[in-house]
């Protein structure tokens, strides 16, 4: 038997030398290998499959990786503490004005004098001082979501001013609805007053709006 004959089945192929294995057969210049298509020259690479290569984008933040902020919880219950006050605040105003009224138109029937009509019109003032201040409590509760350190220092004044209030009407209210309504108004002053000035208040009040 012999390699070198042509008609030899068990031979090498023609062109290779004996001993030497077969080589592989080599792709063509410019065509993709392996059944993978390669990218144009010029293009960049792209994005590999399920490998994203950065954060989603928040709007509104630089660098697109931060969250939001929440408010945080204790801001949450001051806000809900002031919409209850104002509720306190505007019906008492009302009620009071309506009464003052009502009690001078009696009093103008059966004759009055200057002592009447000042004490009516101080309570009409004290009337009006409630409806103002439950204008304000509604007006710090929504400024409270977008509202800046501003809004923090005129609810720490405003509620240190409800609790000197508080305190004035639960010594001098002798035990009767006076009393009652200065305890409710000094826990709810306190309640707000210690909401603003911790440190989460701080962050709440002092974070950044883009």
């Amino acid at each position: 038997m012999s390699f070198g004959d042509p008609n030899n089945p068990y031979g090498p192929p023609q062109g290779q030398q004996p001993g030497h294995p077969p080589q592989a057969p080599q792709a063509p210049q410019g065509q993709p290998g392996y059944g993978y298509p390669q990218a144009p020259q010029g293009v960049p690479p792209q994005q590999g499959y399920g490998y994203p290569q950065g954060q989603p984008a928040y709007p509104g933040f630089p660098g697109g990786n931060q969250m939001p902020i929440e408010m945080p919880g204790l801001m949450k219950t001051a806000r809900v503490l002031l919409f209850i006050l104002a509720g306190f605040q505007l019906l008492f105003g009302v009620i009071a004005g309506v009464a003052i009224g009502a009690a001078q138109d009696v009093s103008n029937g059966v004759g009055s004098g200057d002592a009447t009509d000042t004490l009516a019109g101080l309570g009409f003032l004290i009337a009006a001082l409630m409806v103002a201040l439950g204008a304000l409590s509604i007006f710090l509760g929504v400024k409270f979501k977008n509202g800046g350190a501003g809004i923090r220092i005129t609810t720490i004044v405003y509620a240190s001013l409800m609790i000197i209030g508080g305190l004035v009407n639960t010594i001098n209210g002798g035990g009767g609805s006076a009393t009652f309504g200065g305890l409710i108004s000094l826990a709810i002053a306190g309640i707000i007053l210690g909401s603003m000035v911790n440190s989460a208040a701080t962050t709440w009040f002092n974070r950044p709006r883009y």
